[in-house]
């Protein structure tokens, strides 16, 4: 038993076949490579027929994005954290505050229910006395 061969030897397709073979090759990496998001990028990139220089530029200029984004949002979360601190600081001086004057009236009313009672007596020993 013969077996055909599986090469078809025409000159045109044979050339259309290694382009089709590396093109596939191409979109097998890019999708073991790329998650699904970036994948969508590529491929217009590679719609647009952007070259190396200009995928090279546009890494570039998302890097600088992402680390211009990253410091602002670091400078922001600091900016917030020293906002809380300076809360936090705020509260406990006005507490310290309330606490003194809490002590300071307790005192008061300490003294005056002394004031009191003295009066109470004198009243209650002038009017025994009548």
């Amino acid at each position: 038993m013969e077996r055909p061969s599986l090469e078809i030897n025409l000159p045109d397709t044979h050339e259309e076949g290694k382009l089709y073979v590396v093109d596939s090759l191409n979109n097998l990496n890019k999708l073991n490579v790329c998650p699904d998001g970036s994948q969508h990028a590529l491929d217009e990139e590679e719609n647009t027929g952007d070259t190396g220089e200009n995928t090279a530029g546009s890494n570039i200029r998302n890097q600088c994005l992402f680390f211009v984004t990253f410091i602002l949002t670091l400078i922001v979360s600091l900016a917030l954290v020293s906002f809380v601190i300076f809360l936090i600081i705020q509260t406990r001086n006005k507490m310290d505050q309330i606490t003194s004057r809490l002590l300071s009236e307790k005192k008061n009313i300490e003294e005056l229910k002394k004031m009191n009672n003295m009066i109470l007596k004198h009243l209650n020993q002038s009017v025994i006395k009548r």
